[in-house]
């Protein structure tokens, strides 16, 4: 029952937005009573943050692996991550939406929680880019810290418009975002 409240959760906070989502309209979608909602959880924000710390955590453990593997160069690390980013939102579309647009509700502890993960995230991004200038991949020059800024902004805004279903795939989105990264859009 537990999963049960916590999907419903997601679906709607996705569809309705968590403050316009009651517990009541959680315990209705599912026919249970509120004494089952708060069997399992303390209050709709528990929920909101386990939503946050399940989608921060996937993103994280996919970016170390990616950072971690041998086989990839610089270049196809950044493009791994950028598609990763944009796969996940295909396979998790509502807890993004949720992830990017309800973190205002939640307390500034769990706030606080989230954007140390965030952090750790971009950190990581970036240094990877320093080392792919290090090693000659991308140019002397750039500043990293706005580089990964900018990169992430682009991507993770994303799942505004992105829909998995449309004329463009993940995979093509993500070539996209990898050749105006690597090549902007200047005429050769």
């Amino acid at each position: 029952m537990k999963d049960k409240i916590f999907e419903k959760s997601i679906d709607l906070f996705g569809e309705n937005g968590f403050s316009e989502t009651s517990i009541q309209h959680i315990v209705d979608a599912l026919g249970v009573t509120k004494g089952t909602f708060y069997y399992y959880f303390t209050s709709k924000e528990q929920i909101l943050m386990e939503i946050h710390l399940r989608f921060i955590n996937d993103i994280l453990a996919k970016q170390d692996a990616i950072i971690q593997d041998p086989k990839l160069n610089y270049q196809e690390k950044i493009y791994e991550i950028i598609y990763m980013l944009l796969k996940n939102i295909e396979g998790q579309g509502k807890s993004a939406k949720i992830f990017f647009r309800e973190m205002q509700n939640l307390s500034d502890e769990h706030l606080t929680q989230i954007f140390d993960k965030r952090d750790q995230f971009r950190i990581k991004f970036q240094e990877l880019i320093e080392l792919g200038i290090e090693k000659g991949e991308f140019r002397k020059g750039l500043d990293s810290h706005i580089v990964a800024l900018g990169i992430l902004g682009m991507v993770n805004w994303s799942y505004h418009w992105f829909d998995p279903s449309g004329p463009s795939s993940d995979i093509a989105v993500a070539k996209i975002y990898i050749d105006l990264v690597l090549n902007g859009i200047k005429a050769e």
